[in-house]
């Protein structure tokens, strides 16, 4: 059976449509808008910058 890289953690917002996802992979956490026919994907960062990483168990 083929493994999913990526997951979805979070849907709960105030907005339909926004979701956080985590590559499993490289723990990676990205933000997920999808509206209709458009969307789009961004890293999601801490506050210096840098990409907010969930802890992987392998």
């Amino acid at each position: 059976m083929e493994s999913k890289r990526f997951e979805v953690i979070e849907t709960k917002c105030d907005m339909r449509g926004l979701y956080i996802i985590v590559d499993k992979e490289t723990g990676v956490n990205y933000l997920m808008a999808k509206f209709g026919n458009a969307g789009g994907l961004c890293p999601l960062l801490d506050k210096s910058g840098n990409p907010v990483i969930t802890s992987i168990n392998e």
